[in-house]
């Protein structure tokens, strides 16, 4: 929240692995409080329309946004494109391809729970997930239906995760890629959650030098589930690299209650906002 205007730029629906539907999140945010919503899908905008359908006799403004997954020094990180045009077609044909893969890895997933001996992983998978998106989420939450795991957090640990039985690492967009797409649909790209990627210091700074040098233009200084000095580290670090700053919770649904639309810390006023020339 920043003044008067309470943003929240990064969210899910079951367009991706949320557990609300578009209109559903519209009419969530609403009654939390939110002004200005993006919704941020993983590697889709299929949930859009159906969001701004929402939104449009509402206060609400609607961003159009999406988060790509990225390989970036064999780490997934994610990139959250705001302000995009869903009909680009350099965009629409990269998010294509990295869903395809996401299927050719969901089916690899599912053999290495068989090996497991957990068996019919890829149909209980399936009836969790869109018709575009099937992830991890979508696996945990049938492991857990079917007495895998006692809840998600479970699920992650102890099959989802590197060396674990049904971990299959990800070979996603370059980030060259994934920024090119975004700037090329006319949006603009932010690093999605720095502080939670288990990378040093250094490869930070680095991730964000190579991530401004390709036409990136901000990162989430502001993220649900993050301490207030972490916050003040990050404001920083914006603006040393002259970078703006962008907020989000990264809401995936009520179930996680710890997580709530436009429930966020303050964005330090020393930052310069993503929403600066909107």
């Amino acid at each position: 929240m920043t003044g008067m205007t309470c943003y929240d730029l990064h969210t899910h629906s079951t367009a991706s692995d949320g557990s609300l539907t578009p209109d559903e999140l519209v009419a969530r945010a609403i009654d939390q409080g939110v002004d200005v919503l993006a919704l941020t899908d993983h590697d889709g905008s299929e949930g859009i329309n159906a969001a701004r359908r929402a939104a449009k006799e509402t206060q609400l403004t609607l961003i159009a946004g999406v988060e790509i997954s990225v390989t970036w020094g064999h780490n997934t990180i994610h990139i959250v494109g705001l302000k995009i045009d869903i009909d680009n077609q350099n965009l629409q044909q990269g998010l294509s391809s990295l869903r395809e893969y996401r299927i050719s890895r969901a089916h690899e997933m599912a053999n290495r729970l068989d090996k497991e001996g957990i068996a019919g992983a890829w149909e209980g998978a399936r009836k969790y997930a869109s018709e575009v998106m099937l992830g991890r989420v979508h696996f945990a939450k049938f492991l857990v239906e079917h007495g895998h795991a006692k809840d998600m957090s479970d699920v992650f640990k102890r099959y989802l995760v590197r060396n674990k039985p049904g971990y299959v690492p990800g070979q996603w967009a370059t980030l060259e890629d994934a920024v090119n797409w975004i700037n090329d649909a006319g949006g603009q790209a932010v690093i999605a959650h720095p502080a939670r990627y288990k990378i040093t210091a250094t490869k930070l700074r680095r991730l964000i030098t190579e991530f401004k040098e390709i036409g990136g233009v901000g990162f989430e200084v502001v993220s649900g589930r993050q301490h207030p000095e972490e916050v003040k580290k990050l404001a920083r670090l914006a603006n040393q690299f002259e970078l703006q700053a962008s907020c989000g919770s990264d809401f995936h649904g009520p179930e996680n209650n710890w997580v709530e639309l436009g429930r966020l810390t303050a964005m330090p006023e020393s930052c310069v906002p993503i929403w600066a020339d909107w």
